[in-house]
């Protein structure tokens, strides 16, 4: 198993857009080989969203994520965002 996750906090104004964007790249993921599943999430008690993609493999992550970065490329993250983007590549032990 392979995950990214990416964890994101919206400004509070833009969270709707965030989530909005979470939803496409995550649909620009279905249908890709080898991906388990791609998840939208909220943090309870907090304004944090996660957003987590399971794969297979580390091969077929890297083969599906340029398609779903192409499905947000025009998002404007640097607007929405209070703070920058943490990401998470994992292999499961």
């Amino acid at each position: 198993m392979y995950a990214v996750i990416s964890v994101h906090t919206p400004k509070p104004e833009y969270r709707d857009e965030l989530i909005d964007s979470m939803h496409r790249f995550g649909a620009a993921l279905q249908g890709q080989p080898g991906l388990v599943g791609a998840h939208t999430l909220a943090e309870t008690g907090g304004n944090r969203l996660i957003g987590l993609a399971m794969f297979e493999t580390r091969e077929a992550a890297q083969a599906a994520m340029p398609i779903a970065n192409q499905a947000v490329a025009n998002d404007d993250f640097d607007l929405w965002e209070a703070s920058e983007t943490e990401g998470f590549r994992l292999i499961e032990v």
